[in-house]
């Protein structure tokens, strides 16, 4: 434990950002703080940041050091806490604590009188592990790789709404590295290499072992699959086309799991009739563009797919930490596709991703698909995000907003 908190206080000598979502949490009482997310996206740092300048207990439990730990050997880590820290000891971070079967009374009774955080790499840690013994009683935060934003503040490059031809160049520069490499925070400082250790490591830990898969190299097809096919549909159906596991169930529950490991993500087809959005095929996309340019190197020569994963990122990132925020595809029968619905209450926007840095560039599908659906679905908010074309036309009648990418992503919230 002495080792642990020695190397999370050595991060502090390299260059640490604040977290967009820091100002969101609130931690004056006591309480529980659930920090989930994928694994090495930074939650153990953000951790040690609520608590920077006050005295705090830390331990992580995914160590080799710590295997075959269980909930017996909590209260001697609380002990051991108040021998290193003392008894007046207030503010506690149990990192990875899903290794531990039956922690959640221990941090139940902990929570009562101290300020604990916990973080977890698995998305069941929240829905049903820590839900059934504090519910009601905690706050909880979906956290990712580096945003586009929180790489620039890294990279100490400002930004402004209107930026010179050097500054626009560099933020230029840096995006089309966010949209090769992505944003887990190790690549910054090891290299892109450790982003393939990365992802073995949540597939290893966070979904063959986790959910004890016996046929681990069908596992690996899919997750495999569903990464190099960022940005496109699949159904359940074609999955038994790539695997030798021809079982239905089977196949739905390792989706599952690896959206549970936060590795991917699904979206829905959008439509006000439930059934026709439960049946209609999914799109996947990647937790982050450098594991899914990992897998699939062809889609680095493919800047649009790579730009729609980034943005819907950002949208599921809303609509996962926001409520009454959901994201959607939209397709017709004629073929016709909107590549994003937000839905905030019952208020939609429809959004297309191209890679075109001038109006004549953007296909005339584009444009048809997002007023087709404009016209069925009632909906007059419509964006196209581009490469580097920005302005508002009007269109048969509709007024489209062009953003760039860039100046979009800085503008999520």
């Amino acid at each position: 434990m002495a080792d642990q908190r020695k190397k999370i206080e050595e991060q502090y000598k390299r260059n640490i950002i604040q977290r967009e979502v820091t100002p969101t949490i609130d931690l004056k009482n006591p309480t529980a703080l659930a920090i989930l997310g994928v694994r090495r996206c930074g939650k153990s740092t953000l951790s040690t940041q609520l608590f920077n300048g006050q005295d705090f207990g830390y331990i992580n439990f995914d160590d080799e050091r710590l295997l075959g730990a269980t909930k017996d050997d909590l209260n001697t880590i609380l002990q051991i806490f108040y021998e290193l820290y003392g008894t007046k000891l207030e503010n506690i971070i149990l990192d990875e604590i899903q290794e531990i079967y039956g922690w959640e009374l221990f941090v139940s009774r902990l929570r009562d009188t101290k300020k604990v955080i916990i973080t977890g790499s698995s998305s069941k840690l929240l829905s049903s592990e820590l839900s059934t013994h504090l519910t009601g009683r905690h706050l909880d935060l979906l956290l990712f790789p580096f945003s586009f934003k929180e790489l620039l503040k890294y990279k100490k490059i400002e930004t402004r709404p209107n930026p010179t031809t050097e500054e626009k160049a560099e933020i230029m520069k840096t995006l089309e590295d966010y949209l090769n490499n992505g944003g887990f925070p190790e690549r910054l400082t090891i290299g892109k290499q450790i982003t393939k250790n990365i992802y073995e490591d949540i597939i290893t830990k966070d979904v063959v072992i986790r959910h004890k898969i016996k046929h681990v190299n069908d596992l690996r097809q899919i997750a495999r699959y569903m990464i190099a096919n960022t940005a496109k549909e699949f159904t359940y159906s074609s999955l038994k086309n790539i695997t030798r596991v021809k079982n239905m169930i089977t196949l739905t529950n390792w989706v599952k799991y690896i959206e549970e490991a936060y590795l991917a993500f699904t979206i829905e087809k959008f439509s006000y009739k439930l059934k026709q959005t439960i049946l209609a095929p999914k799109k996947t996309y990647s937790v982050d563009n450098g594991i899914t340019n990992e897998i699939n190197t062809e889609l680095t020569n493919n800047k649009g797919r790579l730009m729609e994963n980034t943005v819907a990122i950002e949208l599921i990132k809303k609509s996962k930490n926001q409520r009454k925020f959901n994201v959607y595809y939209w397709k017709n029968q004629q073929g016709k596709e909107v590549d994003f619905i937000t839905q905030h209450d019952k208020t939609l926007q429809l959004i297309q991703v191209t890679n075109a840095s001038n109006q004549e560039k953007i296909q005339k599908r584009e444009y048809e698909s997002l007023l087709k659906a404009s016209e069925e679905l009632q909906c007059n908010n419509l964006t196209i995000i581009t490469w580097d074309y920005e302005k508002n036309t009007t269109v048969q009648g509709k007024k489209i907003t062009h953003t760039p990418l860039w100046k979009w992503l800085l503008q999520q919230e």
